[in-house]
């Protein structure tokens, strides 16, 4: 295995970084529950199937990576988490997706609920052509909240949390369209952490940046973490090494590896995963 790895989990051992479970036959249920609990789900665009019988638990306050070749699967599985799919027409799944231990797709879900807890930062940085703060006050906002002494609370913790605050606390006013893509990104992660969620989906958040604002978001990533569960999309094998727990390796539609990260990387249980991680494919 690529020495590149080996010291990339040499200097996280200094920092103290855990390791987290993922797989498993059933979602955990009791007092070690999963955060998120995925079991036996398959799911179709129309009559073409994007996921075949998969089956992974994700622990509370931990990172954990999706990884694999483009159409493999990844996105559409993030998506599944907070019912993003249900945008799209024609989709439709079997299975069960728990949070906390109760079905995502139960009758009685409320679906603002949900995706207040479980919110999702894209791939491209999406700031609505607002100020920099009605950006971050829009989820709250939309929630009902009026006071504008708390509004103003919940922009200055978001932006802080989101790393961001020192960079535009003397602009709260000034359009979020002036800001560099980096920043931008991390605007959009305050606008998501402003409802206080639980989880934090991130669909390749990086993939755009330049490395000094990549380098920002997987800071961003280890900080959040004390209080987040963060699942991430990334194509970039040192940056799922870098950042994730727990990583979970997608080809063609199926789960075929995942475990801890540092394992994974150093000593894949799979010939196809570790041809995937060292570059012989995809």
């Amino acid at each position: 295995m690529s020495r590149l790895y080996s010291d990339i989990f040499t200097r996280r051992a200094t920092t103290g970084t855990a390791t987290a479970a993922l797989g498993g036959t059933t979602p955990a249920v009791g007092p070690a529950a999963a955060k998120i609990g995925v079991q036996n789900v398959d799911f179709w665009y129309g009559a073409k199937q994007a996921l075949f019988d998969i089956t992974l638990s994700i622990p509370a306050r931990s990172v954990v990576a999706f990884i694999g070749p483009s159409g493999c699967g990844k996105s559409s599985l993030l998506r599944l988490l907070n019912r993003m799919n249900d945008l799209i027409d024609g989709t439709r799944h079997t299975g069960h997706v728990c949070l906390d231990g109760k079905p995502v797709y139960g009758p009685d879900v409320n679906l603002v609920d949900l995706r207040r807890r479980v919110g999702m930062v894209f791939q491209k940085s999406n700031p609505f052509p607002k100020s920099i703060a009605e950006n971050v006050a829009f989820g709250p906002r939309v929630a009902g909240v009026r006071d504008a002494a708390r509004l103003e609370g919940i922009v200055e913790r978001s932006l802080r949390q989101a790393a961001l605050w020192n960079e535009v606390r003397d602009r709260l006013s000034a359009s979020a369209l002036t800001l560099s893509g980096g920043q931008q990104q991390r605007l959009c992660i305050a606008r998501a952490l402003a409802t206080d969620p639980e989880v934090l989906l991130m669909d390749e958040p990086a993939s755009a940046l330049d490395p000094k604002s990549t380098n920002a978001i997987e800071d961003l990533i280890f900080e959040l973490k004390r209080d987040y569960t963060i699942v991430i999309v990334t194509h970039n094998m040192q940056q799922a090494a870098r950042v994730s727990d727990a990583t979970a390796f997608f080809f063609e539609g199926r789960m075929v590896e995942s475990g801890p990260t540092d394992e994974m990387f150093t000593r894949p249980q799979r010939k196809q995963t570790e041809d995937y991680i060292t570059g012989r494919f995809g």
